[in-house]
């Protein structure tokens, strides 16, 4: 009986170059899963930014994003506290700005154009709906019974826009453009989020830009890059 007993103090001594006392302690308990994912579903809320503008085209208004989506957690040290993270969610952007889109008479040619201040608009944005896939490293002060922890996430992430819809108002015109063929619709960044507990600071940039090289105004590129920044929301 002498032998167990030794081996188990030896256990106790040096396991913590493994696991904290505390992991340890967690782990003797039954039902503890030593083996636990942070798999988690997302929410973000964000205020939106127009980066690389035209020198006509700027902001007016609130933008902003909502994003819904679940990250699948793939750890990948024995402590658990490192992982890569890939998952699947959708958004919907809103920018008020400017810039008018339109086309012309044909309904072949887009129109791209920055509205003079002397011109009464009572709505000019656009809005898109994106199919996002985040890919992240994540690191976490976690274990398997700690739920509130720091967290910092890092990564890229994918994006599809399968709906996109300018709209123009002034009284007595209304303008809705849904089909660009100018519109970048795979796009892709560059994330960053870290906090503790469910809430956490979230930052996204986009490294292409919104609209191809066709999208023209005043002889310049509109080149639009998305910027997102605000709160992200965990829930496991």
């Amino acid at each position: 009986m002498r032998y167990p007993s030794f081996y188990l103090l030896l256990f106790l001594l040096f396991g913590q170059t493994v696991l904290s006392q505390e992991d340890i302690k967690e782990y003797m308990y039954t039902g503890i899963d030593s083996l636990y994912r942070e798999d988690q579903v997302y929410i973000g809320v964000t205020f939106n930014l127009l980066s690389n503008k035209p020198d006509a085209v700027s902001q007016n208004g609130l933008s902003g994003s909502l994003q819904l989506g679940f990250i699948r957690d793939m750890p990948f040290n024995k402590r658990r506290n490192k992982a890569i993270g890939v998952g699947l969610g959708v958004s919907i952007d809103t920018f008020n700005q400017d810039l008018f889109i339109g086309e012309e008479n044909d309904g072949n040619t887009t129109i791209f154009s920055a509205i003079p201040e002397d011109i009464n608009a009572d709505k000019n944005r656009f809005t898109f709906y994106t199919l996002e896939m985040p890919i992240q490293y994540r690191w976490r002060t976690s274990t398997p019974t700690k739920y509130a922890f720091w967290r910092i996430h890092t990564g890229v992430q994918l994006g599809y826009i399968f709906r996109f819809k300018s709209t123009f108002i002034q009284e007595g015109n209304e303008v809705n453009q849904t089909d660009l063929p100018e519109l970048n619709k795979l796009q892709y960044g560059l994330t960053f989020a870290f906090g503790y507990g469910a809430f956490n600071f979230q930052a996204y940039y986009g490294l292409n830009t919104l609209f191809n090289d066709d999208a023209i105004i005043n002889e310049e590129m509109v080149n639009l890059q998305v910027v997102r920044l605000g709160l992200q929301f965990y829930f496991l």
